[in-house]
């Protein structure tokens, strides 16, 4: 800029002071002039001069603009018609004043400016009702302004966190939502609105261009503002409040599509169609970051879907399952495939963000009960279940033999959904019997050709039906087992989705729980297929191979059922031969030195989980009972335990812990045992450990050291743990008999004796002879 431009600047500058100064006694003539430097100053400042920029800053300028924008409105909140052309350019000069300059910034920061400009698109958006579908009727002057007050905020904000602060605080996004949408929502291009009497202006090419870039303006201020945000919640920008404004950019995308109206140049429609996707593509990835951070947004999409009258809630999440079932892209006649093709991505993008926000909506606990209404007997479960239903047995047969149409994201966003809700027994009791029946559904879609997405989904719906009991034996039923068995999600095919493995495990150790039926079905093959690998050796393949603790120690746990339903007395008592001849070939199926290593290694492992290293005692204890189990128990907790690589994970991964199972104490991990009798011989002498853990690890000792349990080839390792065990029983028994405190390694530790744990030692030491 040469210096006759800078010298143009300053003066306008200066004389904006003056206008100021007169502002008191202001005529129409003298805005007039305002607006005629003013525009002059912007424009001076739109080529780029940093040391100009720089030393306008330094000067009143901020002050001076702040005070004529104050004075603009003349006591009413949106100025008049004869300040509006004024309040646009001083916009302007603010604008390019700050941009990417932080000193000017700050300037017009402390001066007030921002708050002044906030407060201006307040008095805009006062009038603004959720309801409102039309675009907002607004002339042009005001349209320029709102866009340019919108502008200077960006500019102000960009990378910059004070202002960024200044604005949050001052809930500006909010304002600039609502009337981006309001001014501009999308898709109403398409609905061309009869002209109300006395409106400002009708809807020409200059107001949808203004519309759209204000839309395209208000966006990257919000996203701007985002960024100052990210590490806090949402919830300081957004409320619940801001819902139906978010959804109403999905609508749009919902058919039945309207042909564009005539007058409309092609340019001008891919610029209201580009409108249209930004706005949808920010609010679908808003919706899903409020539901993720913001409770009140996920409890108010729920009563506002179960029950519209309900004050706290927002009823916006019909339109948000209507877009996951039916949007799509606009077609035109003129769109090629390529760009048909970019659209349908986009779309599917969204609807993955939209996806997410219904099952974090289902995820939230208060919403479990809110979410099922059994109010109506012809819709069980209530109307957001029943649509919810009504995805996964209207999918089924397109998504299992993926034909034409098929919609895995229904499946799985439905799948997610109920799972969420069948937490509660009532409501998986419910789903699992008359009139829903949905068991006969989840078992089509673990055929082994569906997207493991799917199954992801389902497995974990079926999961969280297996933990109500009255539901196990109906999964057993269903074949469940089997069908897991058949869907090779044990397999090493699938070894990098090992959370879908760890879920699949939990529906098996669940049904198998105190339920000798299942418990057999896990163990022998299918009648209906007797060459596939059965449930048992598919989950013991996986947990010798895996290094995930969670694997293995709930693949383990499943065998800790199964042998704990198969040698009970129920199952004993269960006067069908046929399932007698079955129980057997499990007993002997599972009396092997294969899944004698598994408990011994479960054990071993589980130094911080006393119900684990019970868990591991009780089932060698009945494997021993079998013929030759006990020698194959023996070598089991003599043999060296492997080291394992999953010791080493880090404890942030959720698959290196054991799950269901609660830590005994926060002590540190002592040195790794060289055998499972090292674990049970510590967890027996630690007064710490449960006394009914204690009981039955004498237990199995009392009992593999019995005469005649064990080969007397095998006498030198019975005697080894006769004498790693004896002392401590001994002083079980001593410390009980005399009433003090037991005395290990030296130290007094206050033993916790019951009668169930007195019992076993005396019974271990009777049984020795000693």
């Amino acid at each position: 800029m040469n210096g006759s431009s800078s010298s143009n600047a300053f003066s306008a500058s200066s004389k904006l002071g003056d206008l100021f100064a007169s502002l008191a006694v202001a005529s129409n003539q003298q805005w007039s002039e305002i607006a005629a430097t003013a525009q002059s100053l912007a424009n001076d400042l739109r080529i780029k001069n940093v040391e100009q920029q720089t030393a306008l800053g330094k000067t009143l300028l901020p002050q001076t603009l702040t005070s004529l924008l104050k004075g603009a409105a003349q006591g009413s909140a949106i100025p008049g018609p004869d300040q509006k052309a004024a309040v646009f350019e001083l916009l302007r000069v603010a604008a390019n004043l700050c941009v990417d300059h932080d000193e000017n910034r700050n300037a017009l920061d402390e001066a007030g400016f921002p708050q002044t400009v906030v407060a201006l698109l307040e008095a805009y958006a006062e009038s603004i009702s959720p309801e409102q579908t039309a675009p907002m009727s607004i002339s042009i002057p005001d349209l320029k302004v709102v866009r340019t007050a919108i502008g200077v905020l960006l500019n102000a904000s960009m990378n910059y966190a004070p202002v960024k602060r200044r604005l949050v605080s001052l809930e500006a996004a909010m304002t600039i939502l609502k009337l981006s949408i309001s001014i501009y929502p999308p898709g109403s291009w398409l609905h061309p609105q009869k002209q109300a009497e006395g409106a400002p202006e009708p809807h020409t090419e200059e107001s949808w261009t203004l519309r759209t870039s204000l839309s395209d303006w208000a966006w990257r201020a919000i996203s701007e503002l985002r960024d100052e945000d990210e590490d806090s919640s949402l919830e300081n920008l957004f409320s619940q409040k801001s819902l139906p404004y978010l959804v109403r950019s999905l609508q749009v995308s919902i058919p039945p599509y309207p042909s564009p109206p005539p007058g409309l140049s092609p340019s001008l429609i891919q610029t209201l169609l580009a409108a249209d996707e930004e706005a949808l593509q920010e609010s679908c990835g808003l919706l899903e970051a409020l539901c993720i951070d913001v409770e009140d947004v996920r409890l108010s999409l729920a009563r506002g879907m179960t029950n519209p009258a309900d004050p706290n809630g927002v009823p916006c999440l019909a339109d948000m399952l209507a877009f996951i079932e039916h949007g799509a892209p606009l077609r035109l006649p003129s769109s090629d495939a390529s760009e048909r093709e970019k659209k349908e991505k986009t779309i599917g993008r969204c609807k993955a963000a939209v996806i997410n926000t219904v099952t974090e909506v289902t995820g939230d606990k208060k919403n479990v009960d809110v979410l099922w209404d059994d109010s109506d007997p012809k819709q069980p479960g209530g109307k957001f279940v029943q649509r919810m239903l009504g995805w996964i047995k209207g999918s089924k047969d397109a998504v299992v033999s993926k034909g034409e149409g098929a919609r895995d994201d229904l499946v799985i966003c439905a799948s997610v959904a109920v799972g969420n809700v069948a937490r509660k027994d009532s409501h998986s009791v419910a789903l699992c019997n008359p009139p829903i029946s949905l068991l006969s559904d989840l078992a089509a879609f673990l055929d082994p050709e569906v997207d493991i997405k799917v199954k992801n989904g389902v497995i974990g719906l079926l999961k969280n039906l297996a933990v109500a009991s009255p539901n196990r034996k109906l999964l057993g039923e269903a074949g469940m087992l089997q069908k897991l068995a058949s869907s090779e999600i044990w397999s090493d095919k699938y070894d990098m989705v090992e959370l879908v493995q760890v879920a699949a495990i939990g529906i098996a150790k669940h049904i198998c729980n105190a339920n000798p039926l299942n418990s057999v079905s896990l163990v022998i093959p299918d009648n209906a297929a007797p060459l596939q690998p059965t449930a048992l050796s598919q989950i013991l393949a996986l947990v010798r191979r895996s290094d995930t603790v969670a694997i293995k120690s709930e693949g383990t746990r499943v065998f800790v059922n199964a042998i704990k339903s198969i040698w009970s007395t129920e199952a004993a008592n269960i006067s069908d031969t046929t399932f007698q001849r079955q129980r057997k070939e499990a007993m002997l199926q599972l009396t092997t030195p294969s899944i004698a290593a598994v408990l011994a290694q479960l054990i071993g492992r589980s130094k911080r989980y006393a119900i684990l290293i019970s868990e591991g005692a009780v089932s060698l204890y009945l494997l021993s009972l079998s013929s030759n189990g006990a020698v194959i128990v023996l070598d089991a907790l003599m043999n060296p335990l492997p080291v394992e690589i999953s010791q080493k994970n880090s404890s942030s991964n959720p698959l290196s812990q054991p799950l269901s199972a609660i830590p005994t104490n926060d002590s540190p991990a002592v040195t790794t045992p060289r055998r499972a009798l090292d674990m049970l011989v510590w967890a027996l002498k630690n007064s710490d450990t449960p006394p009914e853990v204690r009981a039955n690890i004498a237990t199995l000792a009392g009992h593999l050291g019995r005469q005649g349990v064990v080969d007397s080839s095998r006498a030198r390792d019975v005697q080894v743990l006769k004498d790693e065990v004896k002392g401590v029983l001994e002083r079980i028994v001593k410390a009980q008999e005399k009433g003090e405190d037991a005395v290990e390694d030296e130290e007094e530790s206050e033993e916790k004796v019951t009668g169930a744990l007195l019992s076993a030692a005396k019974r271990a030491l009777d049984a020795w002879g000693i």
